[in-house]
């Protein structure tokens, strides 16, 4: 067969040409703090990595990395509890008949979604590359068992573009395939005549190299329900240009998220893992120093004098013979004078810079047991800079991870009938969300400080003029502070509710007033 659509194979190169500046960096990043992760140029598929021991003395870079991915799992997106909410939009409409068990309802079906699926474990992974890496990918697909699948990619097997706000909108990767399996996914007829051939000769073992490119589809046309007018197009084909498959998506399915991007025209983005590799190297390159000294002290290099008949016995209790000379000896050539002690700080300084890097304090601090009954007002106030720092790396997670990975889902599970009908009093309203993480509910509370101490400045003021607490909307103020703590706002009597009960109280007390007055008349 020959299906050649050159286009295909220029849009991917252009996007790869962009990618190129990027793996060495990337590759050096891999070798130091993530050594099972990364397909670069010459690696073959399914063989083992070998990790380079020379270079990782000490672990310490890479647990501090586990930590940062299992903090984001438990503080961010935490499969044992609740980290999203659904609320309509606008707010008046959430009082409506029907609209809190709908939305209560959409987002129970998502989080059974999510739980049933490998979303989680691929969140792990995905928190460790953009972590190391800077940037990290995955495919959410429709799968027809569990509903929703994804597939994580590592650094170096994919490529990506955007559009000229900054957002991406283009996918591409090259992995590999064995005849017979191109044969199971794409059919044996879309096959080049060689691999097809090959599988008919039961020669389907041999690997060969596919593309997968995903781009905005020109063609694109809302009248049309097909895969040649869906908003992305997807095509495989092979690296000379013969399509091997065609389809499309109705929403882009790649969520590919950066830490942080430092310029408007960067595709990639770089992470922690950049900061610190000076460090980590130099940590690496102080601990192999510390064991060449340990070995010099304890087993120095020998000098032997003339006198010393034979080869030198150095085991424990020994013989070694020499002549009748007096001067016969074996000593060490010189003496290593090593202190440890402060070699040792020095080590430990680095390791917490590491650490420090990589957040390891704060998110050690989220998911510690001693911390369980710890409220998000008390996680704020003690690492309430720390919060500060990763403010614009969650507002960009929350825009380009957590939001397309809950709009995408929502999506699939509308189009297969696995969400509930809206009642008819919020049906046309749009629907937001809105993250309730134990890191979002942090975040808020970092600004209760700022009320309480409002709120206690005002209430020394009123001490020597009361009428100042006029100015003051205490309603206001308390609900702004609860929405802080991430207390439901269910809990919360409406201004109305409230209204109507202090009128009532202040009629009580005007009528016991009243009586009052009138039992103390005289007759």
């Amino acid at each position: 067969m020959n299906n050649k659509q050159p286009n295909y194979c220029r849009i991917y190169d252009d996007l790869s040409r962009e990618a190129a500046s990027w793996r060495s960096a990337w590759k050096e990043l891999g070798a130091y703090l993530a050594p099972t992760r990364g397909f670069f140029e010459g690696d073959e598929p399914n063989r083992g990595h070998k990790i380079d021991h020379r270079k990782l003395i000490d672990s310490d870079p890479l647990l501090a990395v586990e930590v940062l991915c299992a903090g984001m799992i438990s503080g961010l997106t935490s499969p044992s509890r609740s980290w999203f909410e659904l609320e309509i939009s606008p707010e008046s409409a959430r009082r409506l008949p029907g609209a809190k068990e709908w939305s209560h309802a959409v987002k129970t079906r998502l989080e059974e979604a999510f739980a049933s699926s490998n979303i989680y474990a691929a969140l792990h992974g995905f928190y460790q590359e953009i972590a190391v890496f800077g940037t990290a990918a995955m495919l959410l697909e429709e799968d027809l068992q569990d509903v929703l699948r994804c597939r994580l990619f590592t650094a170096g097997e994919y490529v990506l573009g955007a559009d000229g706000d900054g957002r991406i909108n283009s996918f591409g990767r090259e992995f590999f395939l064995t005849a017979r399996q191109m044969a199971d996914k794409f059919g044996v007829e879309r096959l080049p005549l060689s691999v097809a051939q090959a599988v008919k000769d039961g020669r389907g073992s041999a690997w060969h190299k596919v593309r997968h490119l995903i781009v905005p589809n020109p063609q694109q046309d809302s009248r049309y329900k097909d895969n040649a007018h869906m908003p992305y197009r997807s095509v495989y084909f092979t690296p000379q240009g013969e399509v091997l498959k065609e389809g499309g998506y109705w929403e882009f399915p790649v969520i590919a998220a950066r830490w942080e991007v430092k310029n408007t025209s960067d595709v990639y983005g770089k992470g922690p893992g950049w900061k610190c590799l000076g460090d980590v190297k130099m940590l690496q390159k102080m601990q192999k120093t510390k064991l060449v000294a340990l070995d010099k002290n304890t087993n120095p290099p020998m000098m032997v004098s003339s006198g010393v008949q034979g080869e030198v016995n150095l085991l424990p209790g020994g013989l070694t013979r020499y002549s009748g000379a007096t001067d016969a000896a074996v000593k060490p050539a010189y003496q290593v004078q090593v202190d440890m002690a402060s070699l040792e700080n020095s080590i430990e300084k680095v390791k917490n810079t590491i650490k420090s890097q990589f957040f390891a304090d704060v998110f050690v601090m989220l998911s510690a047991q001693n911390y369980s009954n710890m409220t998000a007002a008390e996680v704020a106030e003690r690492h309430q800079e720390k919060l500060l720092v990763l403010g614009p790396v969650l507002e960009r997670l929350k825009n380009e991870l957590l939001d397309p990975l809950v709009e995408r889902s929502y999506a699939i599970l509308l189009r297969r009938g696995a969400l509930p009908n809206p009642p008819q009093s919020v049906q046309g309203l749009d629907i937001g969300v809105s993250y309730v993480s134990m890191i979002a509910q942090a975040q808020k509370a970092a600004g209760m400080a700022a009320v309480s101490q409002a709120m206690a400045y005002a209430s020394s003021l009123a001490q020597a003029k009361p009428e100042v607490l006029d100015r003051v909307d205490f309603d206001a103020a308390l609900e702004q502070g609860l929405d802080m703590l991430g207390v439901p706002p269910g809990i919360l009597r409406t201004r109305e509710e409230a209204q109507s009960l202090r009128a009532e109280r202040a009629q009580q007390q005007a009528a016991l007033s009243g009586a009052g007055a009138a039992g103390s008349l005289p007759h």
